[in-house]
């Protein structure tokens, strides 16, 4: 899979770390100009869109992407109903490959946009790049964290590192909105941080 699909995942975040506000829903605070504007001009290079039923991106050319919609009321995968160039998506019935051949991609980009569920189940099959952007004056005390394991206190950086991806450089969008790259580590890079590893140093009590 790793030679067939490139996979990339886009969030965006408030201050501190939520994706949706304690009822589960993205509050308007979080909808802003500049992450749209880079979040849409991303997906025009998307093979496929996956995402779970509550999450869309809503855009003018959404209709036309190839989707996968997880959920677990069909065995595998099948028809969705509302959207002919859509399949609705069973993970534990059907492998990613699977489904992305009901939608007619044999490789490419995939596409994954939340919830904190797929984001979640994406992690060991492996990102090759995950696309935060972050509004920084916005806090949503008690919200829907980016991926599941945030409940317990870990970043969405902190979990994208464990799981072989290296931080890139923080920019800024405009005053509201800033975005990170997180980027699959090359054969060097996953040399290099081992190396650093070697050196043993006291380190406090990890929290995710």
């Amino acid at each position: 899979m790793r030679k067939r699909f490139r996979i990339r995942g886009y969030a965006i975040a408030s201050a501190d770390g939520m994706i949706a506000d304690r009822t589960g829903l993205m509050p308007n605070a979080l909808k802003l100009e500049a992450d749209q504007r880079f979040f849409e001009a991303a997906l025009e290079g998307a093979d496929v869109v996956v995402h779970g039923r509550k999450s869309h991106e809503g855009q003018a050319n959404s209709p036309r992407r190839r989707r996968l919609t997880l959920t677990r009321r069909i065995a595998g995968v099948a028809p969705d109903p509302g959207n002919p160039n859509g399949r609705l998506w069973n993970p534990a019935g059907a492998s990613l490959d699977q489904a992305c051949a009901e939608v007619g991609c044999e490789g490419g980009t995939i596409a994954v946009l939340g919830g904190p569920a797929v984001y979640s189940m994406f992690l060991p099959i492996g990102y090759d790049n995950f696309y935060l952007t972050r509004a920084i004056n916005v806090r949503l005390p008690g919200g829907m964290p980016v991926f599941v394991e945030g409940r317990h206190g870990c970043t969405p950086e902190q979990l994208l590192s464990r799981f072989g991806l290296e931080h890139g450089q923080t920019r800024r969008l405009d005053d509201e909105v800033t975005l990170v790259e997180l980027k699959r580590l090359d054969a060097r890079g996953i040399a290099a941080r081992a190396s650093s590893r070697l050196t043993p140093r006291r380190r406090p009590a990890r929290r995710c």
